[in-house]
């Protein structure tokens, strides 16, 4: 009975055996094959992580390799609360003042805590994020502060368990995201600043995770953005259970490819001088907005371009939207006489007139389509051509647009590039305002020779007189010489470009020779005039426009020359938008061209093409009422600056 007993227990025992190994069996078939894929994808889902390796934003250099806009790495500073234990005050008052932080905050931050997670248990919270963009050297100082804290404790007398707890404490409390960040700093402050504009924040989707990335928000920096940034990398790596990289389980790599450098045509030294003489026309006439470049004729290269009032790209949010406006490419003005360029020119190439012929500017007062056309003096009679723009005469430039006819006008516009972007590849060009022939009044061809009636941007009238100076032919605006590879290959090189000839030589030849008579005793810019150079150039005063009449007290006063006159090496645009004490284009905008001519000169050593055959320095003293220019020794030191 016992042994029948016995067996049948056995019996059981078997069965549940057997039963219990089954159902084991079934379980690692279940998870090893049938759900194999789905649970070793959570598996690597929960230690896995894949890192982006951000590459490093290109520089932006001038085209002395002077540094304009760089990037440096950051860090983006972490706590572990569950560390610290009851040591949070003691440190939050060592680091506080290193991350530039209040103390109470961060000590709040740093507490240890817990928070829920999805199955109801509460855990420690073991990442806060403190700060972002903090620089190596002051993480640097935080990591020794970290490791020099005693909390003044007996290290000796603590249990090992507790000598471990201090050391991570130390280690591992503070630490920082494995990826790091970068600042993009402008070294130079305002300098260029409409040049090369600044860094913004805006949301990307990088493969299906929205996210934010730093992207150029104007200027170089938007319109190379995609060049600056560069190509990314990854890391695929393993984490432990404290959310650590184990360094050695890493299975992929790819390394970033780093932006490419721009390297512009602006001269740093060119670009200081610049913007210092249109400060002394900003403080002497308090304009709007006063905007000045510096362009070589022959290749388009702009060596210099700005406009006050000017912002700091470092923190460009401090400065209202106005000043972030670069308005050399933006604005759209009527440009007054200083557009009769385009008419007269045309007039020569076509060979409708000729500089000695003579039109009768009826002492100032022309009734035409049923108005008036005045002139800004009466003293005018019959005059030749060449003395229309000697005395910027409306009515001359009139009667030979009236010769001409309208489509002639119409065409050297359009042939002069009004009216259409430029291509400088910079954000937001306007295209400017030129009507169709069709949309004319029976006035306009009486009024456009003068600039009225037509919007002009101040890139696109530097660009018409640089092509009178290059000989009739019209250059692309070039603002970008080449593409660098960090290593300082070059991957892009640009050259000039043509867009077309718009008149002769020979026409060009006579223009010029028109030109040079304005900076004259007789001529609208006797204040353009230097001693050794031979200055073409012409005045511009435009009433502004507000969309229905004009204003008698608001203009827009502007001077465009280039020197030598006969072998032109620069040309000089300088515009004022309602400026005060002396509203037309000899008064306000001629001595500041003048300043920035001399100070160019001297820098780019041009050769005189007139009076001091030594070749010695050009002499220039500063406008009455105004502020000394920028001196000579100046200069070097911003070139020993950029150096």
């Amino acid at each position: 009975m016992v042994k029948k007993l016995q067996f049948k227990r056995l019996v059981w025992l078997t069965v549940l055996l057997a039963m219990a190994f089954a159902g084991l069996g079934y379980r690692l078939v279940d998870l090893q094959v049938v759900r194999h894929g789905e649970l070793s994808k959570e598996a690597r889902s929960n230690t896995q992580y894949t890192f982006r390796l951000e590459p490093r934003r290109g520089d932006i250099l001038d085209c002395k390799n002077n540094l304009l806009a760089t990037s440096v790495f950051v860090k983006t500073v972490c706590a572990d609360p569950s560390l610290l234990s009851n040591h949070v005050s003691a440190v939050a008052q060592a680091i506080a003042p290193l991350l530039a932080l209040p103390e109470n905050d961060l000590e709040k931050r740093i507490t240890p805590r817990t928070q829920s997670v999805k199955n109801g248990k509460d855990i420690p919270v073991k990442y806060v994020l403190l700060k972002r963009k903090v620089s190596s050297d002051t993480w640097e100082k935080i990591q020794e502060t970290m490791t020099n804290l005693s909390f003044g404790l007996d290290e000796k007398r603590l249990s090992k368990k507790d000598q471990a707890a201090l050391r991570d404490l130390r280690t591992k409390a503070i630490f920082t995201d494995p990826v790091d960040d970068q600042l993009r700093n402008y070294p130079n402050g305002l300098l260029a600043a409409h040049v090369i504009g600044y860094m913004g924040i805006a949301d990307e989707t990088n493969n299906g995770v929205r996210e934010q990335v730093s992207v150029g928000v104007d200027g170089i920096e938007r319109k190379f953005d995609g060049k600056l940034r560069g190509v990314p990398g990854w890391r695929l790596t393993e984490r432990d259970s404290r959310d650590r990289e184990v360094v050695t389980l890493r299975e992929q790599e790819v390394a970033p490819h780093d932006g490419l450098n721009v390297v512009l045509t602006i001269d740093s030294v060119l670009q200081s001088i610049v913007e210092s003489s249109l400060a002394d026309g900003m403080r002497k006439h308090s304009p709007v907005s006063i905007s000045g470049m510096i362009i070589r004729p022959r290749t388009g290269e702009i060596l210099a371009m700005a406009t006050l009032p000017n912002y700091d790209p470092n923190n460009p949010g401090a400065y209202p939207v106005a000043a972030r406006n670069n308005r050399i490419i933006t604005d759209v003005e009527e440009p007054g006489s200083t557009f009769k360029i385009v008419v007269v020119s045309g007039a020569l190439n076509d060979h409708t007139v000729k500089l000695t012929d003579e039109f009768d500017c009826q002492h100032g007062k022309f009734f035409y389509a049923g108005k008036w056309l005045h002139d800004h003096i009466t003293t005018c009679g019959i005059i030749p051509v060449k003395e229309i723009i000697t005395k910027s005469s409306n009515i001359g430039a009139a009667k030979i647009g009236i010769l001409m006819g309208e489509q002639r006008v119409y065409d050297y516009m359009r042939g002069f590039g009004f009216g259409t972007s430029t291509g400088i590849p910079l954000p937001a060009e306007s295209r400017g305002i030129v009507h169709n022939v069709t949309n004319w009044t029976k006035l306009s061809i009486s009024r456009i020779p003068m600039g009225h009636e037509v919007g002009v941007t101040c890139l696109q009238m530097a660009m018409a007189m640089s092509a009178v100076a290059n000989k009739g032919v019209l250059m692309q605006p070039m603002l970008v010489d080449r593409l660098v590879e960090s290593d300082g290959t070059v991957a892009v090189k640009y050259y000039p470009q043509q867009v077309r000839r718009v008149i002769s030589e020979e026409a060009a030849r006579d223009m010029t020779e028109a030109l040079k008579s304005v900076v004259t005793s007789d001529g609208t810019a006797i204040g353009a005039a230097m001693t050794n150079y031979t200055v073409a150039g012409k005045t511009g005063t435009a009433q502004e426009n507000d969309g229905h009449t004009y204003s008698n007290e608001k203009f827009f006063a502007s001077f465009i020359g280039f020197f030598p006159a006969d072998n032109p090496e620069i040309c000089i645009y300088v515009g004022l938008d309602a400026p005060h004490d002396g509203h037309v284009g000899g008064i306000a905008a001629a001595p500041v061209f003048k300043e920035i001519a001399v100070q160019a000169a001297n820098y780019l050593n041009i050769r005189p093409d007139k009076g001091n055959a030594t070749g010695l320095p050009e002499m220039s003293a500063p406008p009455s009422s105004a502020p000394t220019t920028v001196s000579e020794a100046t200069t070097h030191a911003v070139m020993a600056r950029m150096q």
